[in-house]
């Protein structure tokens, strides 16, 4: 049956042939008093997405399996206990589509850190279903992970800031990014210029570090003061106790001499990762964390006043991501994922969009 019993998806039904989608209906969740309907208009397409599909991050997945979670749509039914949107809202949800909110992480503000935590895509409801993402026609999701998107907002533009975006904007406004600090983004992509979008309106200096370097012209535009090349030989003498914190977006880390990064934070800084690669990190001696005393981290998505408050920076500051679109289809998704997974001039978040051609308009 269609919606809205199901969700008509653009599915992987074989991670051998993981950019193969094929188009079917999939179940959705028994609605609820919290839950909000979205008829999707616009999902990016996120690195998180080609790792799933791929199995790089060594996960079983349900199949079939609809990705995306960057999502921002129409909402066309509310639950009767839904306060914060209405019928009509354009609405987003990101990464994270529900959680117990009821533990100890939750009341202190960190549900997107519960034990309990639903992901948008791929993550079993206590009913059995599987949550499916927005390669599709409707989603379905709890109020409180529902955000209602500012009106001075793009939708193409502001989808890819619902993971990408807010999973740097957190870390910074936690580690203390502001004036005063000193900010190196490691990786430009679809993480990385996002780092620098932030931290550059966030009030920081702010720099960016690539093996690329014909990244530079990019990385300059969006506001990064100096642009340093780490495939040199001694690329990290020069900026020694440099940096407050050094955020990792890059995917590579696997392949990374971890003390030279280290080496470039203030006494006391902060490398840390939103980047994760899909094979081990390096070895290291604990003795590299000791010249400068700084720390090595990690970090998951954020929550959901920093994802209203990095929304409200985008609109009032007019910051604009970097965003090629694409049609969705089952060949616009191919053509998405298979970009990303070859990093093929990819400048820097894809978003999908024109669902109307394909799923009609929807209420």
């Amino acid at each position: 049956m269609p919606y809205p019993e199901t969700t008509d998806a653009f599915t992987v039904t074989d991670i051998k042939n993981w950019s193969t989608f094929k188009r079917q209906e999939v179940p959705l969740k028994k609605f609820e008093d919290h839950d909000v309907d979205i008829a999707i208009d616009a999902c990016g397409v996120c690195a998180s997405d080609v790792h799933t599909i791929t199995g790089g991050w060594g996960e079983d997945i349900p199949l079939p399996l609809c990705v995306g979670h960057e999502v921002i749509g129409k909402v066309v039914k509310v639950g009767s206990k839904v306060k914060n949107v209405k019928v009509g809202d354009r609405a987003g949800v990101g990464a994270q589509i529900g959680a117990d909110l009821t533990c100890g992480n939750c009341k202190a503000g960190q549900e997107n850190y519960c034990p309990n935590s639903i992901d948008t895509y791929g993550a079993p409801y206590p009913d059995g279903t599987i949550s499916q993402g927005g390669y599709s026609s409707h989603m379905r999701a709890h109020d409180y992970f529902t955000f209602k998107i500012p009106d001075g907002l793009d939708t193409a533009l502001a989808a890819p800031m619902l993971c990408a975006g807010l999973t740097t904007y957190s870390p910074l406004k936690r580690l203390g990014c502001g004036p005063g600090k000193k900010v190196a983004v490691v990786g430009l992509g679809g993480l990385g210029h996002f780092g620098v979008l932030w931290a550059n309106a966030m009030g920081a200096e702010t720099y960016v570090m690539s093996h690329s370097p014909n990244k530079k012209e990019d990385a300059l535009k969006l506001g990064a003061k100096d642009f340093i090349v780490t495939k040199e030989k001694n690329w990290a003498e020069p900026w020694k106790f440099q940096f407050d914190i050094v955020l990792n977006c890059a995917d590579a880390t696997d392949r990374f001499n971890l003390p030279d990064y280290f080496s470039t934070c203030k006494v006391n800084g902060y490398f840390h990762m939103v980047g994760f690669p899909d094979k081990p990190l390096p070895s290291f001696m604990a003795q590299a964390f000791s010249p400068n005393g700084c720390y090595m981290g990690a970090s998951h998505i954020g929550n959901r006043p920093e994802m209203e408050e990095m929304l409200e920076l985008a609109a009032k500051q007019n910051i604009k991501s970097w965003v090629e679109t694409i049609d969705i289809s089952e060949e616009g998704c191919k053509q998405a994922v298979e970009r990303v997974w070859k990093n093929d001039n990819v400048r820097f978040r894809f978003t999908l969009v024109n669902y109307d051609k394909i799923f009609g308009k929807r209420a």
